[in-house]
């Protein structure tokens, strides 16, 4: 029976260790920082194996033990079934590729097995496991041009054209940031004509964000708006992608209204824009939501960091006796409580956050160009060596895809923004009442009341779904915790239709995530229509749809607005 050895059985506090907090660190001072973990860990690791002999010399043992089955054919170890690396046969059926193959899975796995055998603190242990995995992906026989059969098969199919396009494709990529492959042609979609093309008003505007209003297509709606509210990292039409993939279009065609909040992309200009300044800015589209509508509440939906934003709003609100202006929240994809969520405090040093801090408050901004690098690396196997081989040893274009075209359209973070995440992060402050504050109310989130609904996705490497859940322990009022498929986006947009698409549901949410999931069933299709009833039975009651989107504001001019080009 063959050996498998997956090519990255990360163990899942590695996992948790690839937070939004991480990234911002990470995208200040250069992500290639990773491939080395600080001395003392090193240290550390090297004290705590030096007092485990035993284990290194039986490591050792297997490791030559397996080297000298695979010289001599004998060794059974193969890649895990969905390793798409050494999925071509000749990995297998060529003598000197399944050789390289072997070496490499083999000594991957001893180093697991050495890192398990150390016995580190769990610190020590995400910071090793994240070094490892970095290096030993990135030395994989694959990447090696002489030795990847695609590279060779693309070089006979081409008569060479492969070698010229791959290194001109090199040269491109390297010249600007983010300086990793291509994952799709800068050209391959266009937004207002292939993406973020749900008909639409800019109703209000001002210097922090415009105001989209969809049309209805519906005869009658749901009388209470939502207002939805993007992340501050990227670009609002994660959304609102192509037709039949686009969230706003599935909440419109069944009945809702719909606000979007589309951020203006900010430059050193807007440096000193901070937690307080999105978050009145959240307050002010509610204020032009309700005006537009007539409605005297809304519904809100955030994605990720602007999660962050809307929940702190919401215990503003909350203290300023407003709360009731809301009729529902849902948060997807956002961390509330960072304990061992990808915590700086694990990964990062006081000095690396303060050196991270210092660099974007010297530019204005975090560099958006910067934040895609990193999150590249988070998955390097999918996101780095995939299209090295793909664009570079192949010579083809990336294929186009839409979720990827709108990862690379990058935005900036302002350096006070930036620094006000990691500070919350850092002291995990919004666990404490009190311990942050909004628009100068003091933040407890046990005093949002009003149900919620919080999704998560289970492959989710940037907010962990254990560490989405425990939103629910967090807010006082009754959520509902949907746990969906695939990663941070994928289980975002996850549109009805998708035969593979499931989601997992239960009728409470406990508090131990664990326990929350054994109690959970799986239902087929995506979440969006359990959404979308959930929060029909939130908005009122249906009436009319409205003709004139403005309602008492002005129409500024068509969506998908202006900020969404600025670059």
């Amino acid at each position: 029976m063959a050996t498998t050895a997956p090519q990255t059985d990360v163990p899942e506090a590695a996992e948790a260790a690839m937070g939004l907090d991480m990234v911002l660190v990470d995208a200040a001072r250069g992500p290639l920082r990773r491939l080395m973990p600080p001395a003392g860990t090193t240290l550390r690791f090297g004290a705590a194996l030096a007092q485990r002999p035993g284990a290194v010399v039986r490591r050792t043992g297997e490791l030559a033990q397996e080297l000298g089955r695979i010289a001599v054919g004998r060794s059974e170890m193969a890649p895990g079934r969905k390793d798409k690396r050494f999925a071509d046969p000749a990995w297998s059926g060529n003598p000197l590729l399944r050789r390289a193959m072997q070496t490499h899975l083999a000594t991957a796995r001893t180093a697991w097995e050495l890192i398990d055998d150390a016995g580190l603190g769990w610190q020590d242990d995400e910071r090793i496991r994240f070094t490892a995995t970095n290096l030993v992906d990135a030395l994989a026989p694959s990447n090696v041009p002489v030795l990847n059969p695609l590279g060779w098969k693309a070089l006979i199919d081409t008569g060479g054209r492969n070698v010229v396009q791959g290194l001109r494709r090199m040269a491109a990529d390297l010249a600007t940031p983010p300086r990793v492959p291509s994952m799709v042609e800068p050209d391959a979609f266009t937004v207002g004509e292939d993406l973020a093309v749900t008909p639409g008003q800019v109703v209000f505007r001002t210097d922090v964000f415009e105001l989209i209003r969809y049309r209805p297509t519906t005869e009658t709606v749901r009388e209470v708006p939502l207002l939805m509210v993007p992340p501050t990292i990227n670009k609002y039409y994660i959304a609102d992608l192509a037709p039949g993939r686009s969230i706003v279009e599935h909440y419109v065609a069944a009945g809702q209204q719909v606000f979007m909040m589309s951020w203006r992309n900010p430059d050193e200009r807007h440096a000193d824009w901070d937690l307080d300044t999105y978050g009145q800015a959240v307050v002010d589209a509610m204020d032009a939501v309700e005006q537009a509508s007539g409605s005297e509440r809304v519904a809100l939906q955030a994605f990720c960091s602007g999660g962050i934003i809307a929940a702190m709003v919401l215990a503003h609100l909350a203290a300023q006796g407003g709360q009731d202006r809301v009729a529902a929240a849902s948060f997807a994809v956002t961390v509330l409580d960072w304990a061992r969520a990808g915590t700086v405090t694990a990964l990062m040093d006081p000095d690396a956050v303060r050196a991270a801090t210092e660099r974007s408050r010297r530019k204005g901004y975090l560099d958006g160009a910067q934040l895609a690098e990193v999150f590249a690396w988070l998955r390097p196997n999918d996101l780095i060596w995939n299209y090295w081989v793909n664009n570079y040893l192949q010579g083809k274009p990336p294929p186009n895809f839409d979720i990827l075209f709108w990862n690379a359209d990058t935005t900036r973070m302002t350096a006070a923004l930036h620094r006000d995440f990691i500070d919350i992060a850092l002291g995990n402050a919004l666990t404490e009442p009190g311990a942050a504050t909004m628009l100068g109310t003091p933040v407890d989130l046990s005093s949002v009341t009003v149900d919620s609904y919080v999704t998560a996705g289970i492959a989710d490497h940037l907010c962990p779904w254990q560490a989405c859940y425990r939103s629910t322990q967090l807010l006082g009022g009754t959520s509902r915790f949907i746990l969906s498929t695939s990663g941070h986006i994928a289980s975002l947009v996850n549109p009805p239709g998708n035969p593979k698409a499931t989601f997992q549901v239960a009728d409470d949410t406990p508090p131990d995530p664990q326990e929350w999931l054994s109690r959970a069933t799986t239902e087929q299709g995506s979440w969006w229509p359990d959404f979308t009833a959930w929060l029909g039975e939130r908005c009122g009651d249906e009436v009319p749809a409205p003709t004139d989107l403005a309602g008492g504001l002005e129409v500024l001019g068509t969506a998908p607005g202006t900020y969404v080009f600025d670059k």
